[in-house]
């Protein structure tokens, strides 16, 4: 692999920050692979596990990032796989919602696992305040580009927004 160092800095930035995410999400492919999951679908089943709302696919697409069609794709192979169930819409609910089978519980776990020692991981040499300062730039490039996207972050409704939000770690 190269280290990218263009004259133009932003193309630098760009460089490293595509390589980095690139790489990390390698590693995470790699690594659950080991337990039977992609990140993808470790992602959806730990929201099915721990989402503290009624989980809908249009949800499982913010919490994830994804757009609808890829996350119905998803849910379409995690069904067939007897990971998740689609509950149809009915009387009183006006969604299909996505619930966690017996199976996908006995991946989660495993699955978790792995993405934890990935997170951990990856910041193992970054401080705390470094991860603050990382954050902070992350989330100013994040939001430019929602904004050109005409698309805003707000937490989940289904957790307060002046608290941060739990993890089962």
């Amino acid at each position: 692999m190269y280290d990218f160092h263009y004259a133009e800095t932003a193309m630098t930035t760009w460089a490293v920050l595509r390589q980095t995410w690139t790489a990390v999400n390698k590693v995470a492919e790699v690594k659950l692979a080991k337990v039977g999951l992609t990140p993808e679908k470790a992602a959806v089943l730990w929201a099915c596990r721990d989402y503290m709302g009624t989980l809908t696919p249009a949800e499982i697409s913010r919490l994830v990032f994804r757009e609808n069609q890829t996350i119905a794709g998803l849910l379409n192979r995690m069904e067939k796989e007897g990971l998740v169930k689609r509950i149809p819409k009915r009387k009183g609910r006006p969604f299909t919602e996505v619930k966690i089978t017996e199976k996908g519980r006995k991946l989660t776990d495993p699955g978790i696992e792995v993405l934890k020692k990935v997170i951990r991981g990856l910041v193992a040499d970054v401080s705390p305040e470094e991860q603050e300062v990382l954050q902070a730039t992350l989330r100013k490039l994040r939001n430019r580009m929602l904004d050109e996207l005409h698309m805003e972050i707000k937490k989940p409704p289904a957790y307060d927004p002046e608290k941060p939000i739990p993890l089962s770690w």
